[in-house]
């Protein structure tokens, strides 16, 4: 409809010929999506392919080391378990390589007194390594904690045949006494009952263990602190400005926050002590009694076994018995680390 106003055409749109009456509109164009890719669009330099072929060269090749370490023990471990004529997970008696044609030789006291001297190492320096940490990152001032946690790292450059030696011949003396209270005041408990090796004689899991424990401690320290040093200073100031007093600031911020880094270096630490050879080979008594679960208990671990017959490496046979041995302790190694990885991700989960 087109009205005139003073001379002017004035178009007056029909509501008839707009349907509904609603005015319609072009419909807008979509938007460009922007790219999350910031280097979609860019060109790769050759040195950015060059850094990232030698970071994926780097990872697979640990993956291709790692399965061939394995694949080698399990080649040259097979012929002596076909030779075997005992159970080879379940036997714990004598080991007896000399006839090639008929060995006989298990892992279950090997396994058995592993397990327990790490676990009970582990027991005693967790809690010691929490403290240090603690107190190094919360409460020690700075002139006091650089120097000591400078020391406690440099425990970790000992050599383990020092801490053998010193074991064996300066803390089995000392502990002596301890060792024979809890062994004829508590005998009850399975822990603390006689065992198949001399109380007094030091050679002992009771005084491995704690040794091992030693030598544990600056890996757990070390990763536990770097871990609690990087908590959040707003939480901790928030914490602070709350009224909260520094234990409480340790309990409800550091603790949860560090908690993952403190269990992985648990099984680091734990790691450590399952492979630990000199030390241990040193201060345990060899014997051929049956492992009772008692800590005045003597026996072989693993590695300890392998280092006192590295003199029969010669005979392929012979040697492959050990390296059978090695290749359970291979594959414990991965479980455990297995199992810290499950930790770890648990906690980061439970939390976020």
């Amino acid at each position: 409809m087109t009205d005139k106003l003073d001379g002017t055409a004035v178009t007056t749109p029909n509501p008839l010929e707009s349907g509904s009456g609603e005015a319609l509109a072009a419909p807008f164009p979509e938007p460009t999506p922007i790219s999350t890719n910031p280097s979609r669009n860019s060109k790769v330099r050759p040195g950015d392919r060059i850094f990232r072929g030698l970071a994926e060269g780097s990872g697979v090749l640990i993956v291709v080391i790692i399965a061939a370490i394995g694949f080698f023990l399990l080649w040259r471990a097979i012929p002596a378990l076909a030779r075997n004529e005992e159970n080879f997970f379940l036997y714990s008696g004598t080991w007896n390589t000399s006839d090639t044609s008929a060995m006989s030789f298990g892992i279950l006291d090997l396994l058995q007194v592993t397990v327990f001297v790490s676990l009970f190492a582990l027991v005693i320096a967790m809690p010691i390594a929490l403290g240090i940490a603690i107190y190094l990152t919360n409460y020690a001032p700075k002139r006091v904690s650089g120097p000591l946690a400078y020391m406690v790292d440099l425990l970790a450059a000992v050599p383990s045949i020092i801490y053998g030696v010193w074991g064996l011949y300066v803390l089995a003396p000392a502990i002596k006494p301890a060792a024979v209270w809890l062994n004829e005041n508590l005998s009850w408990v399975f822990l603390f009952a006689t065992g198949n090796a001399s109380v007094a004689g030091g050679g002992t899991i009771f005084t491995a263990g704690i040794v091992l424990a030693v030598m544990i401690l600056p890996i757990i320290t070390a990763v536990t602190r770097e871990v609690f040093v990087q908590t959040p200073r707003g939480q901790i100031e928030a914490a602070l400005a709350l009224g909260a007093t520094r234990w409480e600031v340790v309990r409800t911020t550091v603790l949860p926050f560090g908690m993952s880094g403190y269990i992985s270096g648990a099984m680091l630490g734990l790691g450590r002590a399952l492979g630990e050879t000199i030390a241990l080979l040193i201060i345990l008594r060899g014997t051929q009694a049956a492992f009772n679960w008692s800590l005045f208990d003597a026996g072989y671990t693993f590695a300890s076994l392998i280092a006192s017959a590295a003199s029969e490496f010669n005979d392929q046979y012979k040697a492959g018995a050990y390296i059978a041995a090695g290749l359970v302790l291979f594959i414990l190694t991965f479980v455990v680390n297995t199992l810290a990885r499950a930790a770890v991700a648990g906690k980061d989960r439970s939390a976020s």
